[in-house]
């Protein structure tokens, strides 16, 4: 499992984090505009993931989680993961999708609000 956090300003948020703690930046995926889409910063033997927030394509109005952070498991099969979640009524934030970076991914609130992503993306740790 892994934190990811989501940040109004990635880039800015990568330099900060550097600087203050000594986090090092292991790999930062842009968009055409140079928004970040996706980082990951590793301190020791851990990582955290980010990205810059936007608001994610809900199919549930009520999935919106009112914290930017959450955590990331790996999984082997995302449709499979996704449809026993979904039958067990996770509020869907976004269904299965193939990312930018070359991961398959999903993400859910649990009944508490708390925000899952799963995927099949391994982070550089």
């Amino acid at each position: 499992m892994f934190p990811y956090f989501s940040y109004r300003d990635a880039n800015a948020a990568l330099g900060w984090l550097e600087s203050a703690f000594g986090f090092e930046k292991v790999v930062a995926y842009p968009d055409e505009d140079g928004t970040v889409v996706h980082a990951e910063m590793r301190f020791g033997n851990g990582a955290l993931m980010m990205g810059t927030a936007e608001p994610p394509p809900v199919l549930d109005p009520d999935a919106v989680s009112p914290n930017a952070h959450g955590i990331y498991v790996t999984v082997d099969d995302v449709d499979a993961h996704y449809e026993r979640a979904r039958e067990a009524g996770a509020k869907i934030v976004y269904p299965p999708q193939d990312t930018e970076f070359g991961t398959r991914r999903y993400r859910v609130l649990d009944p508490e609000g708390y925000e899952w992503s799963f995927g099949t993306y391994r982070p550089a740790t």
